[in-house]
């Protein structure tokens, strides 16, 4: 298991290339199932969460070839094996999406129960119900979930609590069920958006998108994208997390092959910690050359609001900043495992129910720290940037499922940074 040796002191300067979103990935790739024809999709990143998937998918005889362009061309013909083994599924939370194509397409499925990162509770009961809504037949035996239904049906369904991936499983299995489905109190996230173009490209209609409520008419069969090939939306909180990098150094790094739009509630936080944002087309600069850093008061919420992906990042960003800020979250309960590492690093944090309290230090010193999931990890990096010091990261499997070659990024912006066997 490696781990990422960072000495502190950096003002990080130049640019970074963004990746694809690998949440918005993950669903793309299970929405393939949805046709027997091939669906042509670049801009995918090199992530261990979309190795996993493309394994799951492999597995169940979803045929992948990459062509010159670095294109991912999938086909999903009629042999599929309607079945998500435990070994694949545990490794990533994300593996739950197979199940709505599956169940849409052959009239059957069995996945075993995810893994992924301990943030908390994210139970798939809002998955199931609403596939019973359109008329699935759905049993937990043996820590699989097994589910039979020989077409859905059209319905009407309001989500308890926003969910994306919830929304991402009900939306694809609508596609090919019989007439009308309306998702209600559905997720916003950019991400549910850039899948749902990628049906459309693939014949689906739907109405409704960027808003709280999808209304679907069911089609008997998809095709595939043909000559178009569908690009994978820029990844916002890579963006976010390298920006943040270049405000706690105090440097100046700009962000390319992304965009703004999607990071209105984050720009507008780094912009009252006192670091300068410009932005055009496909970039993004943070200038804190001249900044003195200020605390920001920052509270999660479901898009388009402030992002639970991006908190941890603002915890490590407040621990150098001048005065207290408060970071509040309300999309997970156990998302604050980050902050006994940071206070080995010296870090004045107090955690208050589901707030976290910060008193800005001068400065952090370096020691070694565990992270315990993906975006706990970039706030470890973080802190490390600035740390006095060489900081240790360990178990940075996590960093490798959401951040495509952290380390050469940072390296190129100045830092100094390792990657090295535990």
């Amino acid at each position: 298991m490696d781990r990422l040796l960072i000495r502190g002191g950096v003002a990080l300067q130049g640019e970074v290339v963004i990746a694809g979103a690998k949440n918005a990935a993950l669903p793309i790739l299970a929405a393939t199932l949805l046709t027997e024809e091939a669906v042509c999709i670049d801009n995918v990143p090199q992530l261990n969460d979309v190795s996993t998937m493309m394994a799951l998918l492999g597995e169940m005889g979803v045929r992948f070839t990459l062509d010159e362009q670095m294109r991912v061309h999938a086909q999903a013909a009629s042999d599929i094996r309607c079945v998500a083994p435990y070994d694949l599924v545990r490794r990533m939370r994300a593996s739950i999406l197979v199940l709505g194509p599956l169940l849409a397409r052959f009239g059957r499925a069995e996945v075993s129960l995810p893994g992924g990162c301990a943030i908390g509770d994210r139970p798939v009961n809002l998955h199931l119900e609403g596939l019973r809504a359109l008329g699935a037949t759905i049993e937990e035996r043996d820590g699989n979930i097994v589910a039979q239904a020989p077409r859905l049906r059209g319905a009407r369904f309001v989500f308890d609590k926003v969910t994306v991936t919830g929304t991402q499983n009900l939306l694809m299995a609508a596609t090919l069920a019989e007439g009308e489905t309306v998702l209600e109190n559905a997720a916003r996230e950019p991400e549910v958006t850039d899948l749902v173009h990628l049906l459309q490209r693939m014949g689906a209609q739907i109405e409704g998108v960027g808003t709280d409520c999808l209304r679907i008419q069911g089609k008997p069969a998809l095709h595939g994208t043909g000559d178009v090939t569908h690009h994978v939306l820029p990844d916002r909180i890579e963006t976010g997390t390298y920006l943040i990098a270049g405000a706690i150094t105090r440097g100046r790094v700009r962000a390319t092959h992304t965009r703004s739009d999607l990071l209105d509630a984050v720009l507008q936080k780094l912009r009252e910690s006192g670091a300068q944002v410009t932005q055009g087309e496909d970039w993004i600069e943070v200038d804190a050359t001249q900044a003195a850093l200020k605390a920001v008061n920052v509270r999660t919420a479901p898009y388009p609001a402030f992002p639970t992906d991006m908190q941890a990042q603002f915890v490590a960003l407040n621990a150098v900043a001048k005065g207290v800020g408060t970071v509040v979250e309300t999309v997970f309960e156990n998302r604050f495992m980050h902050v006994p590492e940071l206070r080995r690093m010296g870090a004045q944090i107090k955690l208050e129910g589901h707030a976290a309290v910060i008193e800005g230090r001068d400065a952090l010193v370096a020691a070694p720290v565990m992270a315990s999931d993906l975006r706990a990890s970039a706030s470890l990096v973080l802190a490390a940037l600035v740390a006095e010091g060489e900081t240790a990261v360990n178990r940075i499997y996590h960093i490798d499922r959401g951040y495509e070659t952290i380390e050469d990024k940072l390296s190129r912006l100045g830092a100094q940074i390792q990657r090295v066997p535990s």
